[in-house]
């Protein structure tokens, strides 16, 4: 039976006849290559779009059956070949009309013993002319061995009606997972609103114990957290959307009402985020710059956007979320942003060569997914450098030094396969890449040049053995399987569709057990000159903890905002706090001097919202959630904190919720953003040498180790404030 295919969808077709699920070799067909162990992967019925879907960059948790059809399947491979339907032995999915018991799955994560993993899995599919959507939900399966029958369970206590996606194991059994449950749990801020079109996200990683029922987040990402794993060390590394900017939906609102038109979106903010706050007549976002471009006191301010997917790492308790070894997008991504004051000529979107390893620039509107550590090559991990949208995530893989004996401007990118589709030694895209124990690599494959959207035949995406040609570089070598096909028909919004062939090969991992590994990274005291601080102030570090841990609060210290990384040439450099501390770059020690008295937090608060569209987005506010933990601070900007005269800052925040920050001249002229978000954990202590910490040295060649004077002075408030 021939499929016809549409650019954006399947052609409504009648109902299908059941058919056969097949799967397995020809007479004909090769010895298939032997693994060293089985592989557990899934298969999916083709998408027919890359938007807010199944393969997407973003928003591919959502389980509409035209976002994740159903009929695919966990599948499990042995070494010798042989496959095994694991869901349909378990009573699981069904060929044909897809109804009540309809199954999609995706990302299957094994447990370290070997003998069992977790999986996301949709059951069942609207039988009528809506496009209801069900919740993907996470299930064990056991029973892997030869000679076995697979029983597969959904984990019981998760969040209902939420979907967890991207599930794996912690330790001691703890499920690691995204989800796009509300981040504090209140349904009315149901969806989180992603911050590039106000698309559903995820609103982060969350932690679940499936003994003790416990259940949090472990960090707030407004625009997104996608497939975590574990390393060999112990961290929880992972995808995250660097897409801090201001609305650009609320911008063609701006501009509508500027041209006295309708506006598109009709945008505006709430009062709070509770239930009852009211609509304002208002869509004023304080943070970052313009979309457009603004004056200041300090010349033309440039425009402001971003979009960059990069490797993020925290531990597995959720303390110490930052970059992958605090790489930043100069060391990445190179020309990366457009200067901050367009009339200071210090200022550059270059990095210079000789302060960073790295040569292999990542692209931007996209970055790095599928994240995968090589079982061989510690600290190494290959990943797929993608578009971020009209190519399922499928591009050239690559390697990525990330061990965290190195800092950031030490790491480097390094190309797997050619970095052109169209290259006859590449052959085509890859996803999902696997290295394999014995140091092979397998990945999801493509032999389609160009992004699927802009031409056609869809990808085939199999699985296959990956082979490494004379140049060095990787090509796609012979199939794990002989195809795996399915005839499958449902009902949407847009009416019948069907499909008939063969199935994406997807998410694929070794099903081999793994020694206990090291313990779990948890959070670490204060370092030397902090630890002094705290013990000539005769405070106690535990009493201290025990109450954040009461407030729900974190500790964060900077010891010098006027420290900047020495790469990092695009915001201002030579600093000056009035009455104390310069620091001038070597390079560049005649520049524009800035002054910064103030630091001013933001957290992010779900206010924005647009009529006739569930959920709302988060925008930043001035920090107002650890009212009173704070000393007041009345000459500076709201939500802000005096810089001490040694450059340094201290200053209690909320936990679990995202973070962001710049400093400010004493009137409360914004001069160097943070511009991504973090996440506390209550009890965290978080101290920074920097401000956007130093990988080697700061821009005057030092490292500060000044014992922070502002650490100091909040200490002595806390030990005035009631009990």
């Amino acid at each position: 039976m021939k499929t016809i295919l549409r650019r954006f969808g399947l052609l409504a077709a009648a109902v299908l006849p059941v058919l056969a699920h097949a799967a397995g070799p020809s007479a004909r067909a090769p010895t298939p290559a032997r693994t060293p162990y089985p592989i557990l992967f899934v298969t999916q019925v083709p998408v027919h779009t890359d938007t807010a879907a199944r393969l997407s960059a973003f928003a591919n948790h959502l389980g509409g059956p035209g976002q994740a059809p159903r009929g695919g399947d966990l599948m499990l491979r042995y070494p010798d070949g042989k496959l095994r339907n694991l869901t349909r032995e378990a009573g699981f999915g069904n060929t044909g009309v897809q109804g009540a018991t309809a199954i999609a799955v995706r990302e299957p994560s094994v447990h370290r013993s070997g003998k069992q993993a977790v999986f996301s899995m949709l059951v069942g599919s609207p039988t009528g002319a809506g496009d209801e959507a069900a919740a993907w939900q996470m299930y064990e399966v056991r029973g892997l061995g030869r000679g076995q029958r697979a029983v597969i369970a959904k984990v019981a206590g998760q969040p209902a009606g939420y979907n967890n996606v991207s599930p794996l194991y912690g330790s001691g059994d703890a499920l690691l997972f995204t989800s796009d449950r509300p981040r504090d749990g209140a349904a009315h801020l149901y969806p989180q609103l992603d911050e590039y079109e106000a698309t559903p996200t995820v609103t982060g990683i969350w932690r679940f114990d499936p003994a003790s029922g416990s259940l949090r987040i472990l960090n707030h990402a407004p625009s997104g957290a996608f497939t975590p794993i574990i390393d060999s060390y112990g961290r929880l590394l992972y995808t995250r959307w660097d897409h801090q900017q201001q609305d650009q939906l609320a911008e063609r609102d701006r501009n509508a009402a500027h041209n006295r038109v309708a506006l598109p979106f009709r945008s505006f903010n709430y009062a709070g985020e509770g239930a009852r706050a009211p609509a304002l007549d208002s869509r004023a976002e304080p943070f970052p710059e313009s979309r457009g471009g603004s004056s200041s006191v300090y010349g033309e301010v440039s425009a402001f956007t971003t979009n960059f997917f990069t490797i993020w790492q925290m531990n597995e308790d959720g303390t110490g979320e930052e970059t992958l070894n605090h790489v930043g997008q100069h060391e990445l991504a190179f020309g990366f942003m457009t200067p901050s004051f367009r009339d200071d000529p210090s200022l550059s979107n270059r990095t210079l060569p000789a302060n960073h390893a790295n040569r292999l620039a990542v692209r931007r509107e996209g970055g790095l997914f599928h994240l995968r550590e090589e079982p061989r090559r510690a600290g190494s991990y290959v990943a797929t450098a993608a578009r971020e949208s009209g190519a399922f995530t499928t591009g050239p893989l690559v390697r990525l030094s990330g061990s965290p004996t190195l800092n950031g401007d030490q790491m480097r990118v390094t190309a797997l396969t050619a970095s052109d589709p169209a290259d006859a030694v590449a052959g085509g895209r890859f996803r999902n890449p696997l290295p394999l124990s014995d140091g092979r690599l397998v990945a999801s494959h493509t032999r389609a040049e160009r992004p699927p959207e802009q031409g056609m035949p869809l990808p085939d995406l199999r699985l296959r053995l990956l082979v490494r040609g004379a140049g060095g570089l990787y090509r796609a070598g012979a199939p794990l399987t002989a195809g795996i096909h399915a005839s499958v028909s449902w009902r949407s919004a847009g009416g019948g569709r069907s499909f008939s062939g063969p199935l994406w090969e997807l998410d694929a991992v070794e099903l081999r057990p793994r020694l206990a590994g090291k313990p779990v990274r948890v959070a670490t005291g204060l370092d030397a000159p902090e630890r002094a601080v705290l013990r000539e102030e005769h405070v106690s570090e535990a009493a201290l903890r025990a109450w954040l841990l009461r407030r729900d609060l974190a500790l964060i210290v900077t010891r010098d905002q006027t420290s900047r990384d020495r790469a990092d040439l695009q915001q201002p450099f030579n600093l000056h706090v009035p009455g104390g501390i310069k620091t001038v770059s070597k390079t560049s020690p005649n520049g524009k001097v800035y002054e910064i008295a103030h630091f001013q937090i933001f957290q992010g608060d779900q206010l924005r919202a647009y009529p006739g569209r569930a959920g709302r987005r988060v925008i930043a506010q001035a920090l107002h959630a650890a009212a009173g933990a704070n000393p007041a601070n009345p000459a500076g900007p709201v939500g802000s904190v005096r810089i001490a005269a040694d450059g340094s800052t201290a200053a209690f925040v909320p936990a679990r919720r995202a973070l962001t920050w710049q400093t400010t001249d004493r009137a409360g002229s914004a001069i160097v953003r943070e511009r991504n978000w973090i996440t506390f954990q209550a009890g965290e202590m978080r101290a920074c040498a920097s401000c956007h910490a130093t990988n080697t040295a700061n821009q005057a060649g030092l490292l500060p180790l000044n014992k922070p004077q502002a650490l100091r002075q909040l200490l002595q408030y806390w030990k005035t404030l009631p009990p």
